[in-house]
């Protein structure tokens, strides 16, 4: 009977150890989860230093679970006390980055509180070395060995107690201020599951050793199941705090942190528990397991991310999908069957292979109509085809002709149209482009060899057809990107705070205007850069293409020139402190100088004029934002006026 109560004993014991150690490798992953996805969000980061003291806290306390050497166990313990004296400033900072998350910002009062909460927890760190805050090793005590209590330990209680109270009222303010259901839901899932780290981490066995030693088996059943708890708890915490601060979609976000946990601290508890559990099963038995532990490692990753492969993708169709399953199944079927470029150039390669291959040339080649006039997609062999005769030549040829010929002679070359014909004219065709072939004479082309080549065109002119769809819905997405881009931001800001609808300035709050005006700002004279950067969506700049004559380059570049004269200082152009950052414009962007040049003009390192340069950079990026607020502004003021004239 007492074989049988201590093995069970020793069974509870081991599975604590088992979750004791997966908590903390569910906590360090976690902690990379908020570190990788969300790190500007100052909820995110203060979540993440509640996950740095929980990772302390419980790696310590699985490592002092297996070491012998009770030098080393007490490191272990007072190692975990570093986790336990950060927990309570990490909490309140926490909490008060919810409170500022729900439209309540930090004021003085609660910066300083947390202020000063870290720096006393710091001092109290500074205790840990010696025997005032935590007394010495207590090896024998049963039911496991742990630090003696001191005073200074009750009134560290007391602290913690203390500064957890004041956390936990900012999350009932927290909860109170949210607006909306979904996201109070979340924020109750984000108060509840808090208490687990608070109180999982506090040893409490400095306080309850002679109730733990009394009742062993009570004792550790509940220190099973309060890890147990912590566990799951850590886990809705991460889920709650994932939608915070994120632009995301729910299903986005919910489909991430499942793929995330699954792969990672899932797959990673499965292999310490059954490696453990392995080795343990052979100590009792007195049986040599460890021939069998890199095996059964091994065998549980690659089953677990076997059936996480299989099985996961139709968890997220029914958690998290929904009504939304078929938009979804239609842009991922669009995204497997979508033909890339290399792709498509592969098909026309094919094509042209075949192409001289069956008419026997010297090469081939194919030509593209676009918007900004014939440009070579791709050739074949040997063709003298030059980018002159492509801008000059042929492009006189299609311009002139209405309707070209189905085969014509240019140089040594026969050039075959390639037309779409309309679905709902049949008569009227598109010329898409040219498909050139050197060195064949028509009249020595076979009837089979005429069949063959027919057939080529008529593929040929079916993949630039696609060509040019997929380059109208790339063009569309890219539209269509940055509209929803703003709404879910617009809808992350308002997820907790109703004045985030009201606060968003969609060019103003884009982090990536500064990006493109460097952008713009480099290919100022031309190039892809400008000619194809976001802020031609601007309403100033569609103002400004009026007046350029319908050239969106020219308009683009009044506006960044305006932009620049607005950082300009009044009076005549100098050399001195107020005009170096309209003087590093001037010269890199406008005159196209040199880095080196303009440092020795400015007198300057080039370190410090690269950071100068990043401010003037920041400088027009914020006057092109003042211009386009202007420009709305006044737009909305005369609609106003028209609206009020008509009636």
């Amino acid at each position: 009977m007492v074989n049988l109560f201590e093995s069970f004993i020793g069974l509870v014991r081991t599975i604590s150890d088992i979750l004791t150690a997966g908590i903390a490798i569910t906590a360090f992953s976690l902690l990379l989860y908020a570190l990788t996805f969300n790190l500007r969000d100052r909820v995110a980061r203060s979540f993440a230093l509640i996950m740095i003291c929980v990772v302390i806290v419980f790696t310590a306390e699985a490592l002092g679970g297996i070491t012998q050497n009770p030098s080393d166990l007490e490191v272990w313990l007072r190692i975990q006390w570093v986790g336990v004296i950060l927990l309570p400033p990490t909490y309140l900072h926490f909490s008060d980055a919810l409170v500022a998350t729900t439209g309540r910002p930090s004021r003085w009062r609660r910066k300083w509180a947390v202020r000063l909460t870290y720096i006393f927890s710091l001092g109290l760190l500074t205790l840990l070395p010696t025997n005032i805050l935590i007394g010495p090793l207590v090896m024998e005590s049963l039911p496991a060995p742990h630090l003696q209590r001191t005073i200074f330990t009750d009134l560290f209680t007391v602290y913690y107690s203390i500064i957890m109270i004041l956390s936990w009222a900012n999350f009932a303010r927290a909860y109170i201020r949210t607006v909306t259901p979904a996201s109070r839901r979340r924020m109750g899932y984000l108060v509840v599951s808090a208490l687990a780290p608070a109180l999982g981490s506090f040893p409490f066995l400095l306080f309850g050793s002679e109730f733990a030693s009394r009742n062993l088996s009570v004792f550790w059943i509940l220190a099973m199941l309060v890890n147990v708890f912590v566990g799951i708890m850590l886990v809705v915490m991460a889920y709650a705090t994932a939608f915070i601060g994120v632009s995301w979609s729910d299903r986005v976000v919910k489909s991430r942190l499942l793929n995330f946990l699954l792969r990672g601290p899932l797959t990673a508890s499965l292999v310490l528990a059954i490696t453990t559990l392995l080795r343990r099963t052979g100590i009792v038995f007195g049986l040599d397991l460890d021939v069998f532990v890199p095996i059964a490692m091994v065998v549980t990753i690659i089953l677990s991310q076997y059936f996480i492969s299989l099985l996961a993708p139709l968890g997220e169709k029914w958690l998290f999908y929904g009504d939304d399953q078929q938009d979804l199944d239609m842009v991922k079927s669009l995204t497997e069957h979508l033909l890339t470029r290399n792709d498509l150039l592969e098909f026309l390669e094919m094509i042209l292979a075949t192409v001289i291959d069956r008419l026997q040339s010297k090469g081939a080649y194919l030509i593209a109509l676009g918007d900004g006039g014939l440009e070579l997609v791709i050739a074949s062999g040997m063709t003298q085809l030059s980018d002159h005769e492509l801008s000059e030549d042929l492009t006189r040829i299609v311009a002139g002709a209405s309707e070209l010929p189905d085969v014509l002679r240019w140089n040594q070359d026969l050039l075959f149209p390639l037309y779409e014909s309309s679905d709902d004219h049949e008569n009227t065709r598109t010329l898409l482009g040219l498909m050139g072939v050197t060195g064949v004479d028509l009249q020595e082309l076979d009837l089979e060899q005429r069949q063959s080549i027919n057939l080529l065109i008529e593929r040929a002119s079916l993949a630039l057809r696609d060509r040019q769809m997929q380059l109208e819905i790339f063009h569309s997405m890219e539209k269509l990107s940055r509209r929803v881009d703003y709404i879910q931001r617009l809808r992350a800001r308002g997820r907790y705070d109703s004045e985030g609808l009201f606060n968003g300035d969609e060019w103003q709050d884009t982090t990536d205007l500064l990006g493109w005006v460097k952008d713009a700002l480099t290919h100022f004279w031309g190039g892809p850069k400008l000619t194809e950067s976001p802020l031609m969506e601007l309403q100033i700049v569609q103002e400004a293409t009026i007046q350029n004559e319908g050239n969106k380059a020219n308009a683009l570049r009044a506006i960044l020139r305006e932009a620049i004269k607005i950082v300009k200082p009044e009076g005549e152009r100098r050399f001195t402190g107020e005009w170096i950052l309209y003087n590093i414009l001037e010269m890199k962007f406008l005159e196209g100088k040199k880095v080196r040049e303009i440092a020795v003009k400015l007198s300057m390192s080039e370190a410090d004029l690269y950071r100068k340069q990043r401010v003037a950079i920041e400088a027009v990026a914020k006057a092109v934002v003042e211009m386009e607020r202007d420009s709305q502004v006044n737009l909305g003021t005369k609609n106003g006026n028209q609206l009020l004239n008509n009636k």
